[in-house]
């Protein structure tokens, strides 16, 4: 490797479909810092939510391209990585060079995650897919959810494994109809999707409800399952926010949805008008208030949990990991008490029931330890 290619170019990440800027709120580190992979190098704030940007190797931050509070369009140079012995000459001209492309706006547009529909049982099924490597990764949302609440994730594991996000029946682009709304329906449609894509071994990752449904796909069909890792599931444990479920499914407008909105984060900074609005949006849709009804009459018994994952879980023999936000107001972490002796357990501070919205790096380092073995 040339001296000039150890420059590594931190750029603007593409975290969703829609995104095309980014605002750097917080720089976390300076001009002169070491920095390992996994380290958080900025926050960005998207016009969805504020992540942290993660530093994807290590070396020494040689320059900070874009200061604090610049928008900056997707795929442009932020900073600048670089091992200590890599010339400043060198450092120096790259860095002039990114800074006229970010003046100049002409930025080469990032194309994202390839998107696609299947057809499944009757159904569409709609998904994005990021990374061309050999092994595969299957994520699935929870409950009111679709394939964008994995912004923070899909971007750095399709680094590993080709990663694939899917819409359940009833969400985001896929049909609205989900039939009689069961887990054994929703397990079908992730199964489906699999014959269709000809995937024959994948490591499922899933989200609330979405824990669930891929605990009842491995049930299904343990040998096409390499692993699972469930992040808040639905299924395990006693605990459940009935109340949020039911405000949630019965809100019509943005008044009635945000007070519920607040249970989903343990920072209530995250719950922004714009998710309020896009939620709104998608519940106002055709077919969606019926799914969510259907739907809502899976997760609850009464005002108990109505889905028994953990004695699906019984039926796969393969390794399990779980990761679960301490601050978890709709299921709360308690919960993961169902999975002692089966799972390996990783609690997060500072994170709700979207732990993977709020600290996604938990989630990729779990999904990522189960790729490495």
């Amino acid at each position: 490797m040339s001296t000039e290619d150890a420059i590594t170019k931190v750029t603007m990440p593409k975290w969703g479909l829609s995104m095309k800027s980014g605002k750097i709120t917080a720089w976390f580190v300076a001009e002169g810092d070491e920095v390992a992979e996994g380290d958080d190098l900025a926050d960005i704030d998207t016009d969805k939510i504020t992540g942290a940007l993660e530093s994807s190797g290590a070396g020494v931050v040689r320059r900070i391209i874009a200061e604090t509070n610049e928008d900056v369009p997707v795929g442009g140079t932020i900073a600048l990585i670089a091992p200590a012995d890599v010339p400043e000459d060198l450092v120096e001209e790259a860095a002039r060079a990114a800074r006229e492309e970010l003046d100049s706006g002409a930025v080469d547009e990032v194309a994202g995650p390839a998107l696609g529909a299947v057809q499944v049982d009757g159904r569409t099924i709609s998904y994005a897919t990021l990374g061309t490597a050999e092994e595969t990764v299957l994520l699935v949302h929870g409950y009111g959810g679709d394939k964008n609440s994995w912004l923070f994730v899909q971007e750095p594991l399709s680094t590993r494994a080709t990663v694939h996000a899917i819409d359940l029946p009833g969400h985001g682009d896929s049909t609205k109809d989900v039939g009689d709304g069961s887990l054994d329906t929703l397990a079908g449609a992730l199964l489906g999707f699999l014959e269709q894509q000809g995937i024959e071994r994948v490591h499922l990752v899933g989200h609330s409800l979405g824990g669930a449904v891929v605990t009842a796909a491995a049930a299904r069909e343990p040998g096409r399952i390499v692993s699972l890792t469930l992040v808040a599931p639905a299924g395990y444990g006693d605990a459940i926010n009935a109340d949020y479920l039911r405000g949630f499914a019965s809100a019509s407008s943005r008044r009635e949805l945000k007070p519920h909105l607040l249970h989903l984060f343990a920072d209530p900074g995250q719950v922004t008008r714009q998710l309020a609005d896009d939620l709104m949006k998608f519940k106002r849709l055709d077919g969606v208030q019926q799914a969510l009804d259907s739907l809502l009459g899976t997760l609850l018994d009464g005002d108990r949990p109505g889905i028994d994952a953990a004695g699906l879980l019984q039926k796969f023999a393969g390794p399990v990991t779980v990761v679960w936000g301490r601050a978890d107001q709709v299921l709360p972490a308690a919960n993961a008490a169902a999975l002692e002796g089966r799972a390996q357990v990783t609690y997060v501070d500072n994170a709700g029931h979207m732990v993977h919205m709020e600290q996604p790096s938990a989630v990729v380092d779990a999904v990522a330890g189960v790729l490495d073995g």
